[in-house]
């Protein structure tokens, strides 16, 4: 293999393998997004315990009481499920966990947007520095081709 091979061949795995890690960052942000989106609706959920069979139905119930939260005045009762027991929890401490989930899943978004980017930028790199060297091969063998004839 000539060694314009061999470097195509490294820049087409290392293209590879940026793309492999751009489509595992992506999934992780989604499934942050999808943190995010159960703990806005928890931070709404009035107290009440639920135990749903399936995500949808987690979900379903979730939308179900999602706008009761902000009804509830500071002396009810909320419980957390913490393993197969409920447990009281003040209203202002649930509020204060909910919203340092949400702060830090927030942030987490914004650090993953921005290894998204930057893998992006680093992946559209390597596609020209391939499409370049193929061009340049290209190039060299129709030079080649042409003194071969000439």
């Amino acid at each position: 293999m000539s060694e314009d091979q061999k470097k195509l061949q490294a820049l087409s795995d290392d293209y590879q393998k940026l793309q492999t890690e751009l489509q595992s960052i992506i999934e992780a942000r989604q499934k942050l997004e999808s943190q995010q989106q159960e703990n806005r609706g928890v931070q709404k959920v009035r107290s009440f315990a639920f135990a749903p069979r399936s995500p949808s139905e987690h979900w379903g119930n979730l939308m179900a009481v999602i706008k009761e939260f902000k009804l509830l005045n500071d002396g009810a009762n909320i419980y957390k499920l913490v393993g197969p027991v409920l447990l009281k929890e003040e209203k202002t401490e649930a509020v204060m966990a909910v919203d340092g989930r949400l702060e830090f899943i927030d942030k987490e978004i914004k650090r993953v947007e921005k290894q998204i980017s930057d893998t992006q930028i680093q992946s559209e790199k390597k596609k020209m520095q391939v499409f370049q060297l193929q061009t340049q091969m290209q190039q060299q063998q129709q030079s080649s081709a042409s003194q071969v004839v000439g």
